[in-house]
C-alpha cells in the first residue's frame, strides 16, 4: 500500500511511503475521498483502508501475586490435556485452554520433565504449562527496591519489590541465540529510557532481507540499547520465543509494568530518562 500527504495528492503525486504487507499504523482519523475511506496516521499519512485490517489484541494479562507464593503457571500450547499421573505415557483426562490459569498443588521432576499437580490426580506437563520461579535478587537490586526477573527458558517475567514477587506472566524474547543479532541479552541491565509509544523497524536497515515496520508500539521501556519491554498488541505468541530481540508483553502487562518501573513518567509526558535521583529500574534476564 501507500501513504500520501495529503489526500489531494493521491491522484495526482507519488506517495511519501510504500507499506509493505505485516506493517502495521495507527489509524486517527478517516475520510472519504473519491468514493475511497482513506485513514490518517500518527505520521500524517494518508493510506486507503482497503489496505488495512484491525488488530484485536490478546486479552490475556499476567497475575498479581498476593502472598508471596508463586504456585500458579499458564497453558501455554493450542492442544493440551490434563494427565492421570506424572508419567510421559499416563492417561490424558480433559482439555485445557490456552492461556488457562493453573494453581500448581505439587511439582514433580519425572525422566527430566517437570510435572504440576492442578488436582485429585490430574497432572500438566510442563511441555504445556509455563509455571513462574522465585529468585533471589541480583547483588545491583538495593534492599526494597523494585526489579524484574526474565527467565527465557521458561518465558516469563516475574516483577519484584526486594524479594517479595508482586507480578508475574508470560513474554515472547527474541528468537535468537545468545550474542546473535535477534537475542535478548542476558545479563544484569537498567531502563535507560522510557518512551510512551514508539515506532520499530528496520526499514532503514539496507542490507534486512525481511522488512518490518510497527507504528506506535505502546509502554517501551528500553534497557539494553534497542531492546526493551513494550506492548505487543499484533501477536499472542506469549509464552513462545518469537520477537526480534525484545521482551513482548501483553498490552495489559506492558502497561503494568510502564506504571511499576522507575522512573515514572508525569502526566502528559511522552518520555523520560533516569537521573540519579531516579534510577532506571534493574531488569535481569537469565
Amino acid at each position: 500500500s501507500w501513504g500520501y500527504p495529503h489526500l489531494r495528492s493521491v491522484d495526482v503525486s507519488t506517495p511519501d511511503q510504500s507499506f509493505e504487507p505485516g506493517f502495521a499504523v495507527a489509524v486517527v482519523q478517516q475520510r472519504e475521498h473519491q468514493g475511497d475511506v482513506y485513514g490518517r496516521t500518527t505520521r500524517g499519512l494518508w493510506v486507503p483502508m482497503r489496505d488495512l485490517n484491525p488488530v484485536r489484541p490478546t486479552a490475556f494479562r499476567g497475575e498479581v501475586i498476593q502472598d508471596g507464593s508463586m504456585d500458579i503457571a499458564w497453558v501455554h500450547t493450542a492442544q493440551a490435556r490434563a494427565l492421570s499421573k506424572p508419567a510421559p505415557h499416563a492417561a490424558k483426562q480433559q482439555s485445557l485452554v490456552r492461556f488457562q490459569l493453573l494453581h500448581v498443588l505439587e511439582e514433580k521432576v519425572v525422566t527430566g520433565r517437570a510435572y504440576y499437580r492442578i488436582g485429585d490426580d490430574t497432572w500438566v506437563s510442563d511441555r504445556d504449562a509455563r509455571k513462574p520461579s522465585k529468585a533471589d535478587p541480583p547483588e545491583e537490586v538495593r534492599p526494597g527496591e523494585r526489579w524484574i526477573d526474565i527467565h527465557l527458558d521458561s518465558q516469563t517475567l516475574v516483577a519484584y519489590e526486594g524479594d517479595r514477587p508482586v507480578y508475574a506472566t508470560l513474554v515472547s524474547t527474541g528468537r535468537g541465540r545468545q550474542n546473535t543479532p535477534f537475542a535478548t541479552p542476558q545479563g544484569v541491565h537498567r531502563i535507560w529510557v522510557k518512551l510512551l509509544a514508539s515506532s520499530m523497524g528496520n526499514i532503514e536497515d539496507e542490507e534486512a532481507s525481511d522488512l518490518y515496520l510497527i507504528e506506535d508500539v505502546p509502554f517501551v521501556q528500553f534497557f539494553h540499547r534497542g531492546v526493551g519491554l513494550h506492548a505487543a498488541f499484533w501477536h499472542d505468541k506469549f509464552g513462545h520465543v518469537r520477537s526480534h530481540g525484545c521482551v513482548n508483553l501483553a498490552p495489559f502487562d506492558a502497561q503494568w509494568m510502564f506504571a511499576f518501573t522507575s522512573p515514572r513518567l508525569p502526566a502528559g509526558w511522552r518520555a523520560i530518562l533516569p537521573s540519579d535521583f531516579a534510577l532506571g529500574t534493574v531488569i535481569r534476564v537469565r
